[in-house]
């Protein structure tokens, strides 16, 4: 397993070995003494999560869960591809209010690891993508927020044109960063 810190470098990029013979391919997917062995002290991962979208084109953030009930996210692509973000949120982070980004399909199989004080979404490059992530934190839909995937401020990059994504109307109209009131403060 290859762990690589991105531009944002608690966003680390998750490289899963695949050992293949003529029958197919073996990979260990989630370990987590590497993750401890990479710098990672996010919690415990509680519950997975799968979702699949139908067509290109489709946003799904910018999410996050509000302390106590905060989440880090560790996520992959089983089918198509999507591009994944991660947003600083972190109130006094030199980083704050920027994002990074990787795309994760089916065929190079990365992972992303998300921690919590991120805003976290991803848009699909394909279509019937399907998605896995684990989180450390049930879902608590009274602590659930968003900032708006298309918020100028933060400037993401989707990889496809605006007029060909789609959001829903939650997503859509979720608060700019501006506007936000973050509940995380960086921590040097």
């Amino acid at each position: 397993m290859n762990i690589t810190p991105l531009a944002i470098p608690e966003i680390l990029l998750i490289a899963p070995a695949r050992h293949g013979d003529e029958r197919g391919w073996f990979s260990e997917t989630f370990r987590q003494s590497a993750l401890d062995e990479a710098g990672f002290e996010g919690g415990t991962f509680v519950q997975d999560n799968h979702v699949r979208s139908t067509t290109r084109g489709i946003v799904r953030g910018l999410h996050f869960q509000r302390p106590p009930h905060g989440q880090a996210k560790l996520l992959r692509c089983v089918r198509g591809a999507i591009f994944d973000v991660a947003v600083d949120i972190r109130v006094g982070s030199p980083t704050y209010g920027q994002w990074v980004g990787a795309e994760l399909s089916a065929d190079n199989a990365l992972q992303l690891l998300v921690p919590e004080g991120f805003a976290h979404g991803y848009c699909t490059l394909t279509d019937e993508c399907e998605v896995l992530y684990k989180v450390t934190g049930y879902y608590a839909p009274q602590a659930e927020r968003a900032v708006r995937f298309d918020d100028p401020a933060i400037g993401v990059d989707w990889t496809i044109p605006r007029a060909e994504l789609t959001a829903n109307a939650r997503d859509a109209s979720a608060p700019l960063l501006a506007d936000l009131a973050s509940p995380y403060a960086y921590e040097a």
